[in-house]
């Protein structure tokens, strides 16, 4: 298994951090940007076609939480099982930038901010 190292890359379109998942450290996923299998991903999908490298990067929704694709109920569900806050990260890399981000999470190993 690889180790936790800040990459920017790594960082999902939902604020994820990819470079602290057991999948991506194992090579068994690819990583949010580079997993074409995720076409199910509304997220994804929105950022891709609309050149954001993250929602953080969003013009059009000033809270993450306004935007149907981000805060739905799969979504929900997942934050409430992972125990992650997704919006909180997407509002982290809009406060310090993707790569400060980054550097944070892997320091801290972490995939997500704690709810």
């Amino acid at each position: 298994m690889n180790s936790i190292v800040a990459d920017s890359k790594a960082v999902a379109y939902c604020g994820l951090y990819c470079g602290a998942c057991k999948a991506y450290l194992s090579e068994k996923c690819p990583g949010c940007a580079k997993n074409d299998k995720a076409k199910w991903c509304k997220i994804r999908q929105c950022c891709i076609d609309n050149k954001l490298s993250s929602c953080a990067d969003c013009k059009e929704f000033t809270d993450v939480s306004q935007c149907k694709m981000f805060d739905n109920f799969m979504a929900k569900i997942f934050a409430f099982i992972f125990n992650s806050n997704r919006k909180a990260c997407i509002e982290k890399i809009k406060e310090i930038g993707i790569e400060k981000f980054a550097e944070e999470m892997a320091s801290n190993k972490l995939q997500s901010i704690k709810r």
